[in-house]
């Protein structure tokens, strides 16, 4: 009869590729349990639900088990558990925080923000999306939300909730949404870092932000205020707009914000007659940038009328159309999202680690 011994080197054979870690060693495998009939069952737990890998882990991991001598079946049944980011601060109830920038506006950045987070709702994580664009706040529109949050007690504040559960709180849902607010940069930050801990996030995986475009006081405001996992910066492909999402990027590496990746947005527009391809703003400059400055290229969004209607009423495209191209282009773009910040997080937590061995010796 085969031992647990037998199956945990079987399985030390599978490899992570993004982690770069076996799964047994990265913790990955649980409640292993072997029946006398040759029956071994266990759980698979990955870092996240969003994992880009999950069918190949799982197909390998059933393949090396099989082939141990005695062993009849394999039974896997996949989970998830996303790991929070040890910083030195924390909100409570909030694992990740994963900020949606750009250089400028009018690059489809909240567009960007709102399906993202669909999409990782989508892959059944729990998610958050915190609309911290105080002076633009498009997000209640784009979601289709009228409900002002209320109060649960003391001070914390119930958030709004929207497609799949995600939970969303923004300015524009205490304002009406024809007052402008004129506020400099410090109490934008304040406001948004009162969003942040008295909003009742209650346990979720990811919190997606909208930060405002640009590199002024409001957005170093913001990312010096929140602890920030990573962030995502938005371009679209012409090179005005990609050489200022640089200096955004730039920013944020200064404040020693890990930079998940780039999207491309309104990448490339299809011909609804001929099928044809059209690279309206050009194409190759952002992948180009990307691998001269070791910066991932998380994908591209295809410029579709689809998209803007969609958020026009109310029902963003992975919502309304969840197989179109673009819908497809987020849910892959989110897959990555969700694989690059559990590297983040891994080696955060190694990094903390090996820091405490070092204190203690």
């Amino acid at each position: 009869m085969v031992s647990e011994r037998d199956v945990l080197e079987a399985l030390k054979n599978v490899v992570d590729p993004e982690l770069g870690k076996d799964i047994v060693s990265l913790g990955m495998v649980r409640d292993l349990k072997i029946e006398a009939d040759g029956v071994v069952s266990f759980i698979l737990e990955l870092t996240t639900p969003a994992c880009p890998l999950r069918s190949v882990l799982e197909k390998n991991a059933r393949e090396v088990v099989k082939k141990l001598s005695g062993v009849k079946e394999v039974k896997i049944k996949v989970s998830s558990r996303v790991l929070p980011y040890p910083g030195q601060k924390s909100i409570l109830g909030v694992k990740n925080i994963i900020a949606i920038a750009s250089g400028k506006g009018g690059v489809g950045k909240s567009t960007v923000a709102v399906n993202l987070a669909l999409a990782l709702a989508l892959k059944k994580a729990s998610v958050g999306l915190l609309d911290a664009d105080v002076y633009g706040p498009t997000i209640p529109k784009m979601l289709d939300i009228i409900r002002p949050p209320f109060y649960v007690g003391g001070d914390r504040v119930e958030p709004a909730l929207s497609y799949m559960g995600i939970k969303v709180m923004s300015i524009g849902l205490l304002a009406s949404e024809d007052t402008p607010i004129i506020w400099r940069g410090p109490l934008v930050g304040k406001a948004v870092e009162e969003m942040l801990n008295q909003v009742d996030w209650a346990d979720i995986d990811y919190l997606i932000v909208d930060l405002p475009p640009g590199t002024g006081d409001a957005s170093l405001s913001l990312a010096q205020a929140i602890p920030l996992t990573g962030v995502v910066i938005v371009t679209t492909p012409q090179d005005a707009a990609l050489r200022i999402a640089l200096k955004a990027l730039r920013m944020f590496q200064k404040l020693n914000v890990e930079v998940v990746g780039i999207v491309e947005n309104m990448s490339y527009f299809v011909c609804p007659k001929c099928g044809s391809r059209i690279e309206i703003f050009g194409s190759g400059n952002v992948y180009k940038i990307c691998q001269e400055l070791g910066i991932p290229y998380l994908g591209e969004v295809p410029l579709c009328p689809e998209v803007r209607e969609s958020g026009d009423l109310g029902r963003p495209v992975i919502i309304r159309d969840p197989d179109s191209p673009a819908s497809r282009a987020f849910i892959e773009i989110a897959e990555k999202i969700a694989g690059r910040i559990s590297i983040l997080v891994r080696s955060r937590i190694e990094q903390s680690e090996a820091s405490e061995k070092e204190d203690s010796s």
